[in-house]
């Protein structure tokens, strides 16, 4: 099944301050460091109420630099519409954030699917190794029964010679009636019907259902392009009508043969009404 454009999605994408976005904060300008990301682990918790399907998403983001003694490191982080319960962590404290978009309507950032609002972070304290932790949660949106959420593996910057490759661990909690679920790969700027099919493994304990998927990008090569995770639950619409469609079958041919069957007695009973009639006319 392939997705319709234009449904709501959730991603990472952890950016640096670029000199023209840095100079719009008092943040001095300064030389970045080279930045190094082996694993990153993203774990999303896709849950239903009586008024919308969620996802509640928690990124743990371990990064190496080559500790240039910065006095703070500029990030951007990206959020879907909606966004809410945001929070920042560096080491285990709390970091301050600031919608960078509503400050400077023209800083969005581009996505295949539309523009993002971002927050703006100072990283201050940092050493060689650091842990970066973004918790958020907002609600998807429904397009013809499915939702989609779509990683950005904007990773090409944490690559380079001396740390050539990362790999992105998810994993997905569907805590809703999976009805389908479709996994692809989706190169930056195509069309969904261009995403090509992603392997992963998907376990059922009780009622939730558990997907994992590993993304793995390597420096000078190609890199796969973005995550995109496709899934409908049985509740939704289309389903309850594709359901029964489905089932309309096992039940519509049974009651029609009963129908049939009396419609045959019915006719043998009659024939020989008349024909005892006839016959007693006959007689008298």
């Amino acid at each position: 099944m392939k997705p319709a454009v234009g449904v709501v999605v959730f991603a990472f994408i952890l950016l640096l301050a670029d000199a023209a976005e840095a100079s719009a904060t008092t943040v001095n300008q300064q030389t970045f460091p080279q930045l190094a990301m082996p694993i990153e682990h993203i774990n999303y918790t896709i849950t239903k109420n009586n008024v919308a399907v969620w996802a509640t998403v928690d990124g743990e983001y371990p990064i190496h630099t080559d500790n240039r003694n910065l006095d703070g490191l500029p990030m951007l982080y990206p959020m879907p519409p909606n966004a809410t319960n945001i929070t920042v962590t560096l080491n285990g404290k709390e970091v301050a954030w600031s919608n960078y978009t509503q400050t400077y309507s023209s800083m969005v950032h581009k996505t295949a699917i539309g523009d993002w609002w971002q927050i703006y972070c100072l990283l201050e304290n940092i050493s060689d190794t650091f842990t970066l932790r973004i918790h958020y949660e907002h609600p998807l949106e429904a397009v013809n029964g499915s939702y989609v959420f779509l990683y950005d593996l904007n990773i090409a910057q944490y690559l380079s010679a001396e740390n050539p490759t990362s790999t992105a661990y998810f994993t997905v909690y569907f805590e809703t009636d999976l009805a389908e679920l479709d996994v692809y790969t989706a190169p930056p700027d195509s069309a969904p019907s261009e995403w090509k099919p992603k392997e992963y493994t998907l376990t059922h304990e009780g009622a939730v259902s558990t997907l994992k998927v590993e993304m793995q990008s390597q420096y000078a090569i190609v890199l796969p392009g973005d995550l995109a995770i496709v899934f409908s639950d049985g509740a939704s619409p289309s389903n309850s009508n594709s359901k029964k469609t489905e089932e309309s079958p096992l039940w519509i041919i049974p009651v029609a043969l009963d129908i049939f069957l009396i419609a045959i007695v019915l006719y043998v009973k009659r024939k020989s009404l008349v024909s005892w009639l006839s016959s007693r006319k006959s007689a008298g």
